[in-house]
């Protein structure tokens, strides 16, 4: 891609095909509610949230901190069941699918990956085809072709021999969503994604995240702070404060300056005032793709 390219310049007609895709995730009005034991009073409540997401979608689960959005992505990955409503992945309810199929069609990307014991970045990844295996599973020329490619798509097949305790924490990053790649899932679930890593890397992730999700028909759920970022990449944004869905569409829908300095409690200056980036002007996207060249 060119620096004088946007995002959705790069592949003109995708947004028709994403909207004109089935729906593949299914969010109906699916609560939780943390307590410190049971009978007693909720610590915290994520009350009945409801969207949908298809293939090919970059969703952006938007909020300050303890707005509920790490909650609403274990709810998708099905580790948690709903307190009330559901959530299905193609028909199927996220929670009773059984551990090696939803590791099949999903992948969860922590904020943080402890490492157990070293291991290099390449086997790394490796793991990442288990859900693929037997029980007794060896290693196939093709999962190991798999995992170099999941490498290059992130860019980091440089890492492939170096040790995971020793590489700095963007490209540690970088690797863990490699392995999250090499489980060929349906839906990729990240949870601030771009957390350790300066803005060039960040534009340059996600840019290579949304052409993934164009490419191999991956529906990617990302929960972020980042507001211009989630208004350049994103197809929809679900925007949450305090355990509450406020609203749910596309950034230019969500991205009135009043409800966002209610939401973030600050003054956010005129950007903010309409609708952002690239479903109204391509100039940020212009300048975010020259910014990765």
């Amino acid at each position: 891609m060119s620096g004088t390219e946007s995002v959705t310049e790069a592949r003109p007609g995708l947004a028709a095909q994403r909207h004109s895709s089935h729906v593949r995730l299914n969010v109906e009005q699916a609560s939780y509610a943390y307590s410190a034991r049971k009978q007693a009073a909720p610590l915290f409540t994520l009350e009945a949230t409801t969207f949908q997401a298809r293939e090919r979608e970059f969703v952006a689960i938007l909020g300050p901190n303890a707005s509920g959005k790490s909650t609403l992505l274990r709810l998708i990955a099905g580790a948690i069941a709903p307190l009330s409503g559901r959530v299905e992945l193609d028909g199927f309810e996220t929670y009773h699918l059984d551990t090696r199929t939803r590791a099949q069609r999903i992948a969860l990307v922590q904020q943080e990956s402890p490492l157990i014991f070293p291991i290099l970045a390449g086997d790394y990844v490796l793991q990442g085809r288990h859900p693929h295996g037997r029980s007794l599973w060896f290693e196939k020329d093709e999962d190991f072709a798999i995992a170099e490619k999941a490498l290059a798509q992130v860019g980091a097949e440089h890492l492939r021999d170096r040790w995971m305790h020793e590489i700095s924490g963007g490209e540690k990053q970088r690797v863990v969503l490699a392995r999250a790649l090499a489980q060929q899932p349906l839906v990729l679930l990240l949870d601030e994604p771009t957390l350790h890593l300066d803005i060039r890397a960040q534009i340059d992730l996600l840019w290579r995240l949304r052409h993934l999700a164009d490419e191999h028909r991956y529906t990617v759920i990302e929960v972020t702070h980042d507001l211009g970022l989630a208004a350049e990449f994103a197809d929809q944004i679900v925007l949450l404060h305090r355990g509450k869905c406020l609203r749910v569409g596309t950034p230019a829908a969500v991205y009135q300056r009043e409800l966002l300095e209610q939401v973030f409690e600050v003054p956010l200056g005129s950007w903010a005032r309409g609708t952002p980036a690239r479903h109204c002007s391509r100039k940020k996207g212009r300048n975010l793709a020259a910014a990765r060249s």
